[in-house]
């Protein structure tokens, strides 16, 4: 990791996330009733878990509506949830009030153009591999992995390892 991304990242206190496209692969399943299906990495659940344990606290922003999201944020012991979310700069603005952060303590990762706002805002900007070309541009990461495949793990452990915590997780889990 460079010097410039481990500066940033080891500032972070939140983490937000866009959820369709990033917390899952994009895709949105309705069967012949209407109900909604998504698919969410496990993954990358136990990465924002562990990342809470050591203190991180994170967010989901979300241009859509969904109860799903609201089961596996409530699974995840997310409570920071906006959804419907059109203007993500102003829904932003308000969750670093509420948690009274500067934007150089956050990071964000996003996939469309509609987190382009949010991206050049945050301290740390990621974007997953599978992201538009246009936020790509925007971005200080693009992950390795796609949405919903575990590219927000990679950037738990990315904050973890920069705020020097992955050492006491190895011993933890008895990983080398």
């Amino acid at each position: 990791m460079n010097k410039n991304i481990k500066d940033k990242l080891k500032k972070i206190k939140l983490l937000i996330l866009d959820v369709d496209g990033v917390m899952t692969d994009g895709r949105i399943i309705m069967d012949d009733k209407g109900h909604e299906i998504k698919n969410f990495n496990v993954r990358d659940g136990h990465g924002l878990k562990i990342l809470q344990r050591y203190g991180i606290k994170v967010a989901i922003i979300t241009g859509r509506q969904s109860k799903v999201t609201e089961y596996r944020a409530k699974d995840l012991d997310i409570e920071d949830v906006y959804q419907s979310a059109f203007n993500k700069k102003d829904i932003f603005e308000k969750i670093l009030k509420k948690h009274k952060l500067s934007a150089s303590e956050t990071a964000f990762i996003g996939d469309d153009i509609v987190d382009a706002p949010v991206l050049k805002k945050v301290g740390f900007s990621a974007v997953v591999s599978d992201a538009h070309d246009v936020v790509k541009k925007q971005a200080d990461y693009i992950t390795n992995k796609k949405g919903g495949q575990g590219a927000i793990r990679e950037v738990c452990e990315m904050i973890l390892q920069a705020q020097d915590k992955w050492k006491e997780i190895a011993v933890k889990y008895e990983f080398d």
